[in-house]
């Protein structure tokens, strides 16, 4: 067939290059300009201001994790566009306190609730427009372990969001948990990946028209990817240990502004198509040694420098592994973020799929480079931060290798 070009703001047919098929579009993208239609006649549909926190765009969404890394993004970028925001939380309010100043006053609201009560789901998004489920957990707590949380807990919410009428839901899984893994650390793989499978199935199955994105590695402020290399805890004396030791694994981080801007053009863009599945993932691959060689080497810490680091095997150097161990038997927040499950999930090579659709895809036009960015967001843990550099007492950081590619 030849080129497709749609007639007409409704979508009604399709032109090719021999005739008209009469057809219903599968995908539309509006802007915030574009002519909103109210669904009811009442002054809570009705867009006011002149764009900005201080206004209102006419979009009510729910934002589920607003408090964690990422929904922290998701917030802010919300409001910018007058979109008026309501944060579900759980245990102190105080967590949730600086999501206030994301929006004008009565537009960022809070709701408490209950993962494991639908009424308090219920009345948390009986009155959106759009739902973003930004829940996870990274290891399993007293109160919640990784299923209850990333499959059952995103289950009744997506069923709930159904029920009550909700137009679209956005739901955040993660990179590699589409297929099975053998596992090298742990028997079967990660179990993480394992519940972040099971919750995209869970919810797909409770809300077929769900968008799902399945983000790999997420790098930012307050991050946990390269907080978790930065941490003096997950070094190992004068070694750095990691499965395999880092050679034949690649990663593709992503920014965590690409993907927030992805999310929030779903919300206020009417962007991605209902069922959907994207990968949101950096435009650079990287060999997982070369990355984490990189990453001492702007931390201060490579061996051509005093308290330098050697990167080694963790087969045959397992003082991670010790450390992830004894992490998991203390009854709080794991040290450095190391667990077993991250161990594991460090073997796991990042497989883009050239069948599905990327960030790109949602609008965002162009993807971070951590190369632009590495040397403010690991500043703040460099080594001898004390010397001026303009004295030339360090060399220029040398660039790691990389390719663009989008995997197979």
């Amino acid at each position: 067939m030849g080129s497709l070009r749609v007639l007409g703001k409704t979508g009604i047919g399709l032109k090719t290059s021999q005739n008209v098929v009469p057809c219903i579009a599968i995908s539309s993208r509006h802007y915030a300009d574009d002519v909103k239609f109210l669904k009811s006649i009442d002054t809570a549909h009705m867009r006011r201001g002149r764009g900005g926190r201080s206004s209102f765009s006419g979009t009510v969404c729910t934002v589920f994790g607003g408090s964690g890394f990422i929904g922290r993004y998701v917030a802010n970028r919300l409001g910018k566009v007058g979109t008026q925001m309501i944060f579900p939380y759980r245990g102190e309010f105080y967590d949730m306190r600086p999501l206030k100043v994301c929006g004008d006053l009565g537009q960022v609201l809070f709701c408490p609730f209950d993962i494991r009560d639908e009424d308090t789901i219920a009345k948390a998004v009986k009155y959106s427009d759009a739902v973003v489920n930004l829940i996870g957990r990274d290891w399993s707590t007293r109160n919640f372990t990784m299923e209850q949380v990333q499959v059952e807990g995103a289950e009744r919410i997506a069923r709930v969001c159904k029920k009550v009428g909700v137009e679209k839901f956005i739901h955040l899984s993660a990179l590699n948990a589409d297929r099975d893994h053998e596992g090298y650390l742990i028997e079967g793989g990660s179990p993480l990946l394992r519940a972040k499978r099971d919750g995209e199935a869970a919810v797909r199955a409770a809300f077929p028209e769900a968008i799902v994105i399945r983000p790999s590695d997420v790098w930012g402020q307050e991050d946990r990817f390269l907080r978790y290399y930065s941490k003096w805890f997950r070094a190992d004396m004068r070694a750095f240990s990691i499965p395999k030791g880092g050679y034949g694994i690649y990663k593709q981080p992503v920014y965590v502004g690409d993907l927030a801007e992805a999310i929030v053009n779903c919300v206020t863009k009417d962007m991605g198509e209902k069922g959907q599945i994207y990968q949101a993932v950096g435009p650079r691959r990287y060999e997982l040694r070369e990355m984490i060689e990189w990453f001492l080497r702007v931390l201060r810490y490579n061996p051509e420098i005093q308290g330098g680091y050697t990167v080694l095997d963790l087969k045959y150097f397992p003082v991670a592994l010790i450390k992830a161990k004894i992490n998991e038997l203390l009854p709080f927040w794991p040290m450095a973020y190391l667990t077993t499950d991250r161990l594991e999930r460090e073997t796991v090579t990042d497989v883009v799929s050239r069948h599905l659709p990327s960030l790109e895809d949602l609008g965002v036009s162009s993807l971070t480079k951590m190369e632009d960015r590495i040397e403010w967001e690991l500043k703040s843990f460099r080594n001898m931060e004390y010397f001026q550099e303009e004295l030339g007492d360090f060399p220029p950081v040398a660039p790691p290798k990389y390719v663009e590619t989008y995997g197979n």
